[in-house]
C-alpha cells in the first residue's frame, strides 16, 4: 500500500454516480432464523439475487459485525509479506502480532497473475507466504503449506474472533506483479482485468474464492490504486495502461467488485459462513473526483479509508501526512484557490474528517474505517512556514524529479525535495530500483530521531553513517503538534528537514474521533511500523505502543452506527432505482453536472406531484441545484461554510417534486440534471412520498426487508412516517442558541441537544450529532 501521489495540484472537483442495484421489494422483515439471514444483513449491503447468504455467521440482528466480547469497533492491521528478517532487517511474523488488540488482519499482498488469477507466486521454500520457515516460529504440521499463511492460520485458531483477509493489489501490484526475484511484470493487472469479458472477470472472482478456501481466509480485500479518470494517478510504472484507459477504468472496477460480491455470496451460501469483501479506498479529493460517486460501496461489507499520503514529496507543499482536520491554512489548497473561491465555501478536502464525510453520504458510519499511518513522510531544504509546517521544499534540479511527479507528467507544480539518508529508512523505490526521496520511515525510527538516539540498525538498512553525511544523526529533531490538524511532526532546524509523524497524542485523538462519531474502527498501515522503547538497547524498536493506544480508545466504545439514514425508516419499499451518470473525465469535470435518473421498476404508478428526497454527504457544500426545472433544493444543511476543526453534520438533505403532468408509470424513467461543486459519494436515503405514504427505494438496499413481489401486492402492517402534529415541546428555531439538555420539537418528533448548537436542524445532524431523537410527540 506504499503510495505516492500525483505530481500536480489537487484539482477541486468530484464525480457523482450510480446508486442502482438489486431489485428489492416487499415490506415485511424476514422471520427470525430465515435461511437468508436477512435480519442480520447490514443496511445498504447488496445481496446477490436468489442467494441465501448466511449473514448471521458474521453479523448480529442489528446488522453489526460480531468481533468478540472485547471489541465493539474494528482494529484492522495490515500484515506484510516482506518483513521476513532476511537481509538483516527486522522480521515481523505472526507470533509478533498482539492478537488480543486486533480484530482483523489484512495480508499484503496477493496479486493477479498473467491469467488474472489471485496468486502469491510459485510455491517453494523462498516463498514468504507459503514456503518459508523461521527458527522458533513453530508451524502447524497439519497444514499443507508453510510460510506466513501457516503461522496466521495457527494463531487464528487460538484467537478465533480475529478475521483474516487476503489483500489483492497494492501500489506495486495494481498494474503488474512481482516475481520471486523482485522483478516486476507489467501485466496490466486490475487496469486490464476491468476491460476483459465478463467470463474472465468471473474467473478471477472464482480464483479469489478458491484462494480463501485453500488458505483459510475470511474474505477478500481489494487495493486497486487507482480506478480514476484523472491522468497521472497511481503508480507511474502503470501509466502506459492507466492513462490510456482513463475513461473506462471506473466501469471496469464496478464490474470486478460486483462479480466478487456475487461469487463470495454464492460461496458463503455453500460453505455456511459469510465471506467479507472490503476495499482500501482513497481519501484525496483529487483522486475521488475521478471516481464518480464510488458506487461500489454497496458491494462492500466495509471500506478502509486510506486517510494518509495527503501530503508528500511528490510536490513542494510541506504538510501533514494524515491530518484529522483542516485548519484553513493548507498550502496546497490555498495555492489552488480552494479557500477563496466562494463556491467551495472554504471546505478543505485533504484531511481524514472530510474523507469520512464523503463516504458517510453513501453508507452508515459503522461500515467506514479510517486509516492511520505507522510511517512518516518528509522533505528536506524546507523554507517558510512555521517550524516547517505549510512551508515549501522544491527539488533544486527539477529535471531530476522522480517519475510521476512535477515535470515528468507535464505538471507546473514543482516536485518536492524529499528527505533522504537517515531520514528515509524504508527506501521507497521505482520499478527500476532507484530510491525515491520521500522521508518514509517506520515510527520506531522517527522516535529515535526525536530523542537523539543513534540506533544500531542503520547499516542493516543500507545506511553508512561513517562515510555518508546524509546517513548521520545531525541536528535536533524537535517534536511539534498542531491541535487543530491533530498532527505531530519533527522539525530539524539545522537540516531544514520536516517529518510528518504519528504518536500517542494523535492516535488517541483519532481513536476518540472514531468512538465519538460511531465509525466502524481504525485501519493501520502497517503493523511493523509501531514502536516500543527497548531499555536494554537504549533505543526504540518494533512494538505495539500505538496499537495499544487504539485498543484502549476503542475497547469500551459504544456499538458503532448501523443505519445509513437518520430518523424513522419507511415501512414500505418501492422497486425504484436511482442512478447518476454523464460525467466529464479528469480535469474537464467542472462544474459537476451529471443526470440523476429515477426509474420505476414496480407495478405502481408514481403520481405527478410526488415528493422525492435524498441525502448527500457534507463533503460538498449544500448548494446542489438542478437544471431541469424540478425545483430541486437543499432543504436541510448538515454543514455550511469552512470546515476548520471538522464538518458538523453528515448530510445535506435534498427535495424535489415530480411535475404534476409527469407521473412515473411502471417501467418509466425521469431525469434530473444536477449541478454541484465538490466530491460526494452516491446520493442515498431516498424517500418518495405520495398518497400519504413514505417509501424507501430498492436501490438503497434498505435493511429489514426481503425480496419478493411488488409491495402493492404484499400484505403488510405499516406505520406512518409523516409528521405528527400536536407537540407540546417548543418548536425548534434556527436562530436560537440551544445548550446541552434543551428539548425541542421538529417534524413531529422531540429532540434533545447534546451540546451547544445553533442553526443545526434536528434530524440532519446524524446519529452521532448534536441532536438526539427522543421519539414521536
Amino acid at each position: 500500500m506504499r503510495k505516492v501521489g500525483p505530481g500536480k495540484l489537487l484539482p477541486l472537483l468530484a464525480l457523482f454516480a450510480t446508486v442502482a442495484g438489486l431489485v428489492v421489494t416487499a415490506a415485511s422483515p424476514s422471520p427470525a432464523g430465515a435461511a437468508a439471514g436477512e435480519e442480520c444483513r447490514p443496511d445498504g449491503l447488496y445481496q446477490t439475487p436468489g442467494v441465501a447468504v448466511p449473514y448471521c455467521t458474521v453479523y448480529d440482528t442489528e446488522g453489526r459485525e460480531r468481533m468478540g466480547a472485547d471489541h465493539a469497533r474494528r482494529v484492522i492491521g495490515y500484515f506484510t509479506s516482506w518483513r521476513t528478517g532476511r537481509g538483516g532487517t527486522p522480521a515481523y511474523l505472526a507470533p509478533d502480532i498482539p492478537w488480543d488488540k486486533v480484530t482483523h488482519l489484512n495480508y499484503a499482498f496477493a496479486h493477479l497473475d498473467a491469467q488474472y488469477r489471485v496468486s502469491v507466486g510459485p510455491d517453494g521454500p523462498d516463498n514468504p507466504s507459503t514456503g518459508m520457515t523461521w527458527p522458533g516460529a513453530d508451524p502447524d504440521p497439519t497444514l499443507p503449506y508453510e510460510g506466513h499463511f501457516n503461522l496466521l492460520t495457527k494463531h487464528k485458531k487460538q484467537h478465533p474472533d480475529v478475521k483474516t483477509l487476503i489483500s489483492v493489489g497494492g501500489w506495486a501490484e495494481t498494474g503488474g506483479f512481482l516475481g520471486p526475484d523482485g522483478t516486476r511484470t507489467a501485466s496490466g493487472g486490475f487496469y486490464k482485468l476491468g476491460a476483459q469479458p465478463q467470463a474472465t472477470v468471473d474467473a478471477f472472482a472464482d480464483s479469489a474464492v478458491e484462494f480463501i478456501r485453500k488458505y483459510g481466509f475470511n474474505g477478500v480485500d481489494i487495493d486497486y490504486e487507482y480506478a480514476t479518470s484523472n491522468n497521472h494517478a497511481g503508480n507511474p510504472d502503470d501509466f502506459w495502461i492507466s492513462n490510456a484507459n482513463r475513461g473506462t477504468l471506473w466501469a471496469g472496477y464496478e464490474k470486478i467488485m460486483k462479480s466478487l460480491r456475487e461469487k463470495l455470496d454464492r460461496a458463503s451460501a455453500q460453505d455456511g459462513r459469510h465471506y467479507l469483501l472490503t476495499a482500501a479506498v482513497p481519501a484525496s479529493g483529487w483522486l475521488l473526483r475521478g471516481q464518480e460517486a464510488y458506487q461500489v460501496t454497496r458491494y462492500l461489507d466495509y471500506l478502509n479509508v486510506m486517510s494518509y499520503d495527503l501530503h508528500g514529496a511528490w510536490n513542494h507543499f510541506v504538510g501533514p501526512n494524515a491530518a484529522l482536520y483542516d485548519d484553513g491554512e493548507d498550502g496546497e489548497l490555498a495555492a489552488g484557490g480552494v479557500y477563496t473561491a466562494p463556491q467551495y465555501e472554504g471546505v478543505g478536502y485533504l484531511n481524514t474528517d472530510w474523507a469520512y464525510h464523503y463516504y458517510r453520504g453513501a453508507m452508515q458510519a459503522g461500515r467506514i474505517n479510517i486509516g492511520v499511518p505507522f510511517y512518516s513522510r518528509g522533505w528536506q531544504g524546507v523554507t517558510g512556514g512555521v517550524d516547517g509546517l505549510w512551508g515549501r521544499a522544491a527539488l533544486p534540479d527539477q529535471t531530476k524529479c522522480p517519475p510521476g511527479t512535477g515535470s515528468t507528467v507535464g505538471g507546473t507544480t514543482p516536485c518536492g525535495n524529499g528527505a533522504v539518508g537517515i531520514d528515509n529508512l524504508w527506501h521507497d523505490s521505482t520499478a527500476g530500483g532507484a530510491e525515491v526521496p520521500s522521508g518514509v520511515n517506520p515510527l520506531w525510527h522517527t522516535k529515535n530521531l526525536e530523542h537523539g538516539i543513534t540506533p544500531d540498525y542503520l547499516a542493516r538498512h543500507g545506511l553508512d553513517p561513517v562515510g555518508d553525511p546524509t546517513d548521520r544523526l545531525t541536528g535536533d529533531y524537535t517534536r511539534h503538534y498542531d491541535s487543530t490538524l491533530t498532527a505531530p511532526w519533527l522539525w530539524n532546524a539545522e537540516k531544514k528537514v520536516f517529518l510528518s509523524t504519528e504518536d500517542e497524542q494523535s492516535i488517541a485523538a483519532k481513536a476518540k474521533y472514531v468512538a465519538d462519531k460511531g465509525l466502524g474502527g481504525i485501519m493501520i498501515w502497517e503493523l511493523a511500523g509501531d514502536y516500543r522503547f527497548d531499555a536494554a538497547k537504549g533505543q526504540y524498536t518494533v512494538g505495539d505502543t500505538l496499537l495499544t493506544k487504539i485498543d484502549e480508545g476503542l475497547r469500551a466504545a459504544a456499538p458503532y452506527g448501523n443505519r445509513k439514514a437518520t430518523g424513522p425508516a419507511p415501512s414500505r419499499v418501492l422497486d425504484v432505482s436511482a442512478t447518476v451518470s454523464g460525467f466529464a473525465l479528469g480535469d474537464s469535470n467542472y462544474p459537476i453536472t451529471p443526470k440523476l435518473r429515477i426509474t420505476n421498476n414496480s407495478t405502481t404508478t408514481i403520481p405527478g406531484g410526488a415528493k422525492v428526497e435524498f441525502d448527500y454527504g457534507t463533503s460538498a457544500p449544500g448548494s446542489m441545484s438542478d437544471q431541469s426545472g424540478f425545483g430541486l433544493r437543499v432543504v436541510a444543511k448538515g454543514h455550511t461554510g469552512a470546515n476548520v476543526g471538522g464538518l458538523r453534520g453528515d448530510f445535506q438533505h435534498v427535495e424535489l417534486t415530480l411535475p404534476t403532468w409527469q407521473p412515473l408509470a411502471p417501467g418509466a424513467s425521469v431525469e434530473v440534471a444536477l449541478s454541484y461543486q465538490l466530491p460526494i459519494a452516491s446520493p442515498s436515503n431516498f424517500r418518495i412520498t405520495f398518497g400519504g405514504q413514505v417509501h424507501a427505494i430498492a436501490s438503497d438496499h434498505p435493511r429489514g426487508v426481503a425480496g419478493g413481489p411488488d409491495p402493492t401486492t404484499t400484505t403488510t402492517t405499516t406505520t406512518t412516517t409523516t409528521d405528527q402534529p400536536g407537540c407540546a415541546t417548543p418548536a425548534w428555531d434556527r436562530a436560537k442558541v440551544y445548550n446541552s439538555g434543551n428539548e425541542v420539537s421538529h417534524r413531529g418528533r422531540k429532540w434533545t441537544a447534546r451540546w451547544w448548537t445553533q442553526g443545526e436542524e434536528p434530524g440532519a445532524t446524524g446519529e452521532w450529532g448534536v441532536w438526539r431523537d427522543l421519539g414521536a410527540c
